[in-house]
């Protein structure tokens, strides 16, 4: 049984970050990127709503929709994929972001590993706190990336989750 996103998102705040001094704003943007970005339906009217309206900052692109909306252009589109959401805010949370991915996932169904791809082979870099693949279903791979970066104030954590072509799948296969 899956859990509606609001629900889901709670759930895992609770899990993932059950502390009494956790800051609110903080998981409220955790949970927006586990609520959320895991939706193959997730459409820009509800990033804005939904993710952005928590005062994270969001880079979302869909290009082939799950649903009957528009594909939502990117400026900066990973070779290979189709779909990204990522969120970013302020701080050094790089441990809790891993943390809710990987809680995200596993709420999701989501848990059959499969090696990055060549296409994300690289993108580690000092900070990352998860770097994993997994297939979401015969023909899709999503990658999640989770830890902390420069960001336009000083440290920002980020969670991101890409989902690749069926050919780039495919070929990583």
């Amino acid at each position: 049984m899956r859990l509606t996103s609001g629900v889901y998102s709670c759930a895992v705040l609770a899990i993932s970050l059950g502390h009494a001094h956790a800051n609110p704003a903080r998981n409220e943007m955790l949970g927006a990127f586990a609520g959320h970005c895991f939706s193959p339906y997730l459409t820009p009217a509800r990033v804005k709503s939904e993710i952005a309206s928590t005062g994270a900052r969001v880079d979302f692109y869909d290009l082939n929709p799950f649903s009957d909306v528009a594909p939502t252009p990117g400026t900066a589109i990973t070779p290979g994929t189709d779909r990204r959401c990522e969120v970013t805010f302020d701080g050094r949370h790089g441990d809790a972001a891993a943390e809710v991915a990987t809680s995200a996932l596993q709420a999701e169904g989501i848990t059959a590993g499969t090696p990055v791809p060549a296409t994300h082979a690289n993108a580690a870099l000092p900070g990352t706190t998860l770097l994993a693949a997994r297939a979401l279903n015969p023909t899709r791979i999503a990658v999640v990336h989770t830890g902390t970066r420069p960001g336009p104030n000083g440290v920002e954590t980020f969670l991101s989750v890409e989902r690749l072509t069926p050919q780039a799948s495919e070929a990583s296969r």
